[in-house]
C-alpha cells in the first residue's frame, strides 16, 4: 500500500501541473473572436434529413444563436464543466425553430419547431394541430411535387399548408400522407420546464410526438434557435437563393 501512495502522489502532482499548463495555454483561445463566436454566440450546423421540409432542406448549413435562450451545459464543449439549468435563461417562443439535444440520446442534435410551452396541451386531429383544445388556424396552398421528401411515386403531389400559431408565428408545413400514423393522437400534456416540437414535414419526422425518442424536451437540452441559413447545395448545385436565408 505504501509504494501504491508513493507512486500515486508525484502522479496527482504532475496531473495539477498538466491542468495548470493547458489552462494557461488555453487562455489566449478561450478569448480569441472564432471561439467566442462558435462557442458563446452561434454554432454552424447542417441539416442532413428532410423532416423540416419546406422550412429547411437537406443540404441546408444554418446558424444557431446559443444566446437566444441563454446558456447550458450543452451550449459549451463537453471538456469545459458541466452544470445543470440555464445562465440568462429565457424561453422560447411558439414558432421558433431550434436546435437541442436528443432527450435519450445527448450526443445527438436534432432541429424542430417548438409548438408547445410548459403547460400546454397538445393533440393532432386529422392532421391538424390542436393547442389548448383549440385548433391551429391553417391556409390550404397549392400543393407542390415533393417526391424525395415524402418517399412518395414520382409526380405525386403533397398537400401544403400555411399555419398560424396561437402567438401570431406562421410557416409552410408539408402534408404528405392522408390519415398518416402520428395525424391523430392523443392529448399531450407538456411538462413544467420542457416544450413540445414538432417537424415541418409532419409525416416524416420524429419528434415530440414520439415520447421514446424525443418526446418533452428539457429547456436545457436547448443548444440555441436557428435563425439564417448560410449555405446551401442541394444535388451538387448551389443553391444562391437560399443564402442568407432567415428562417421563421
Amino acid at each position: 500500500m505504501s509504494t501504491l501512495q508513493d507512486t500515486a502522489k508525484p502522479a496527482r502532482k504532475s496531473g495539477e501541473w498538466k491542468a495548470i499548463v493547458i489552462l494557461i495555454l488555453l487562455i489566449p483561445v478561450l478569448w480569441s473572436p472564432p471561439f467566442l463566436v462558435r462557442f458563446c454566440l452561434y454554432q454552424p450546423f447542417s441539416i442532413p434529413s428532410s423532416s423540416m421540409v419546406p422550412t429547411l432542406l437537406i443540404g441546408d448549413d444554418v446558424f444557431a444563436a446559443k444566446y437566444s435562450y441563454g446558456y447550458s451545459r450543452y451550449s459549451f464543449p463537453g471538456w469545459l464543466p458541466a452544470f445543470s439549468g440555464r445562465i440568462f435563461g429565457s424561453e422560447p417562443l411558439r414558432g421558433d425553430v431550434i436546435v437541442f439535444r436528443l432527450p435519450s440520446d445527448t450526443k445527438v442534435d436534432y432541429v424542430k419547431r417548438v409548438v408547445g410551452l410548459p403547460n400546454d396541451r397538445i393533440q393532432i386531429k386529422e392532421g391538424q394541430l390542436f393547442i389548448n383544445d383549440k385548433p391551429v388556424t391553417r391556409q390550404r396552398l397549392k400543393d407542390g411535387v415533393e417526391e424525395y421528401a415524402c418517399g412518395i411515386e414520382p409526380g405525386t403531389k403533397a398537400k401544403r399548408w400555411w399555419e398560424t400559431l396561437p402567438n401570431g408565428a406562421s410557416y409552410e408545413i408539408l402534408d404528405c400522407i392522408e390519415n398518416g400514423f402520428y395525424d391523430n393522437t392523443s392529448v399531450y400534456t407538456v411538462p413544467p420546464g420542457h416544450v413540445f416540437v414538432l417537424g415541418d414535414n409532419r409525416d416524416n419526422s420524429t419528434d415530440s410526438r414520439v415520447l421514446k425518442t424525443v418526446g418533452y424536451v428539457p429547456m436545457e437540452n436547448i443548444v440555441g434557435k436557428v435563425t439564417r441559413i448560410y449555405f446551401s447545395v442541394g444535388d451538387e448545385d448551389l443553391r444562391t437563393e437560399r443564402i442568407w436565408m432567415k428562417v421563421k
